[in-house]
């Protein structure tokens, strides 16, 4: 069958090459095309666009570049018709993606499946009409999805597994590098053990919380903070930051390094839920503009309790979150005590880990959803 793929961002690229492979195994005749990135090329087929000529974050950015996202959505919904694939299979990316989902539905007979759900439960939850009515099937990776869309919204979805969960569980089943290994790699202390930081990976982010990460870490001089650099931000930028500290810099080993650190502090996003499945506690830290504004938000506008994946996951807070007017050096400093080897509030942190561990499942996800859409496929050209 003729898979047609669309991704806008690294994640997206990751978690599609994955299903893409799982998807070879279900059906030997799979052939591939799509809207993505170097680890989906790397699986075979033929390459349309590299979303990285795709992917515009934040309003101003996507109203610069409106002509090229609008000329991108016409190329993709043209390639499509003329390749005629069995099914497009939409990752993350909803802004793009329910615009080719709607299409879809309203001018061909190509079903659209969504692998990795748009997050409607955080924000713009009047998507769901939109994904009632253009959507065929849609994968979820997060547990607590599964209410949200059956029992409130009454579409019927499939829990597959979280990938990242996949991917941790399969990187510490082959990871053997021991600490002194990894220090002599990356020029650390061998005294010391490893506070990590994980500032995001975009620049804004970088530059609201890696400050303030960097001064709560020196706090606790027995230890050594080390940073996880993104791939996306060059060295230089982040030289900005870390000239005159005692910061190490590490790069594209986020895995490694959280291997081997005792405790992290974290900014929102998928960091939070793969540092609590490397066991490491942590401290979420994410500065926003106009802190009080943005906590009455999301105290009395916002329907979601919390920003990180480990306390959505869990329902209530497992880490501790400091955003908005929490976000202070005092706060950081406070917390990050808490969680070290002698903080009172490490074992709990760890024993709820383990929690969130069960409700993940140990689902493989690619090969879950891949499994359901061939079948679903062959059941639907019967």
């Amino acid at each position: 069958m003729k898979y047609y793929l669309i991704v806008g961002e690294a994640s997206g690229d990751l978690h599609a090459s994955q299903l893409m492979m799982a998807l070879k195994k279900q059906d030997n005749d799979a052939q591939f095309r799509f809207f993505g990135g170097d680890l989906m090329t790397a699986v075979g087929g033929e390459r349309v666009r590299h979303f990285k000529e795709m992917a515009y974050m934040g309003f101003i950015p996507v109203l610069l570049h409106l002509r090229t996202i609008f000329k991108n959505m016409k190329m993709c919904k043209e390639d499509i018709v003329r390749w005629q694939p069995d099914v497009v299979i939409l990752v993350d990316y909803a802004g793009f993606n329910l615009n080719i989902a709607k299409f879809l539905k309203t001018n061909t007979n190509i079903p659209a499946y969504y692998y990795i759900s748009p997050k409607l439960w955080a924000w713009k939850e009047y998507r769901i009409k939109n994904i009632k009515r253009d959507v065929a099937e849609l994968f979820s990776i997060l547990p607590f999805e599964v209410p949200f869309f059956e029992k409130k919204h009454h579409y019927p979805i499939h829990y597959v597994g979280n990938p990242t969960a996949d991917e941790v569980r399969q990187f510490r089943a082959s990871y053997t590098e021991s600490f002194e290994e990894f220090r002599l790699a990356n020029h650390l202390d061998k005294n010391k053990p490893i506070i990590a930081l994980l500032a995001g990976s975009r620049k804004q982010e970088i530059k609201d919380n890696l400050p303030a990460m960097i001064q709560a870490a020196n706090a606790y001089p027995d230890y050594q903070p080390v940073l996880a650099g993104a791939p996306s931000i060059e060295d230089a930028y982040y030289e900005e930051y870390l000239t005159g500290t005692n910061v190490a810099l590490v790069k594209n080993r986020t895995y490694p390094l959280l291997a081997h650190a005792a405790a992290a502090l974290v900014t929102s996003g998928t960091a939070t839920l793969e540092t609590a499945l490397f066991d490491v506690p942590q401290v979420v830290c994410y500065k926003t503009p106009v802190p009080r504004l943005i906590r009455f938000a999301f105290e009395h506008i916002i329907k979601v309790k919390y920003i990180s994946l480990v306390n959505l996951i869990a329902d209530r807070e497992v880490v501790r979150e400091l955003f908005a007017d929490r976000f202070t050096l005092a706060n950081i400093v406070k917390e990050l005590g808490l969680i070290l080897p002698s903080g009172g509030e490490r074992q709990k942190m760890l024993a709820d880990y383990a929690e969130v561990r069960h409700q993940l499942g140990d689902h493989v996800a690619s090969e879950n959803a891949a499994k359901i859409m061939v079948s679903l496929l062959k059941g639907e050209r019967q």
